[in-house]
């Protein structure tokens, strides 16, 4: 997975496609534009009963042209990056700060993928693809632009549970003046330390218990290790604001009832 910062300073974690998905999105596009370039030859051809044999030449050479280098530019350029292939195979083309590609990148790419791809049969791409660790091509490394997965499964996010051990205490805690970013991130910590290592995840537990401790109030039982802490006040929260809303919830039912009984006018 690479991360790319933007000019906010906000981390944006974006995932390269892999050479497989890469060669798939790539025969898809190939077969496509091969058909369509046969479709045109035998327009050509039965339309060169009519034409001499250098106009006829002329159309062949247009058509080629226009399957392998006009036609994948133009759909690259309109939809940001897309073609049939690439839809297939769940990719996307992008810049390498992950923004939109636009014409001078499709036009890069189309021109090199003549060569890299149809005139060598595949081999230069594969070649440059399979030493590069975002599986660029040529043409990608000259326009500065690489595919990207466009679909990633959704991880199911880890409930959340309350130590039994700790919740009465928990439901007796003032857990009101806890700051909203300390507690995301201790929200964020609970649901993915599972797939944390032991070292950094007892770590990131200390200290985000330690920044937790100063806003609630009393003290956890003696013996409380982080991680149930922090399980205990995230939880304790989350039934909190369930609470809270569903109150909300109800009054604002019960005006709204009342409001539809007034008279119009």
């Amino acid at each position: 997975m690479g991360s790319i910062i933007t000019g906010e300073a906000v981390v944006l974690e974006l995932r390269p496609a892999s050479f497989a998905a890469r060669a798939l999105g790539l025969l898809l596009d190939v077969m496509v534009n091969v058909v369509l370039l046969v479709l045109m030859l035998i327009g050509v051809a039965a339309a060169s009963a009519e034409l001499d044999e250098a106009a006829a030449r002329a159309l062949m050479l247009s058509s080629v042209v226009f399957c392998f280098v006009i036609v994948p530019v133009a759909v690259e350029t309109l939809s940001r990056g897309l073609s049939l292939g690439k839809l297939a195979a769940g990719l996307r083309v992008v810049r390498d700060d992950g923004g939109a590609i636009r014409f001078r990148h499709a036009l890069i790419r189309g021109l090199t993928g003549f060569l890299e791809i149809y005139l060598t049969l595949g081999g230069l791409a594969i070649a440059v693809a399979l030493f590069n660790d975002r599986s660029k091509r040529l043409g990608d490394t000259m326009a500065g632009t690489y595919a990207l997965r466009s679909r990633v499964p959704v991880e199911a996010a880890a409930p959340v549970f309350m130590p039994p051990r700790l919740r009465a205490w928990a439901e007796t805690a003032d857990i009101g003046r806890i700051p909203d970013a300390t507690a995301r991130q201790a929200s964020q910590f609970v649901r993915q330390a599972g797939r944390m290592s032991p070292l950094s995840r007892a770590g990131m537990a200390a200290t985000i218990a330690t920044e937790l401790a100063r806003h609630v109030a009393p003290p956890p039982p003696p013996g409380t290790g982080p991680d149930d802490y922090l399980a205990a006040v995230v939880a304790e929260r989350r039934n909190r604001e369930l609470v809270r809303l569903r109150e909300a919830r109800r009054r604002n039912a019960v005006v709204g009832g009342r409001l539809e009984r007034l008279p119009f006018g």
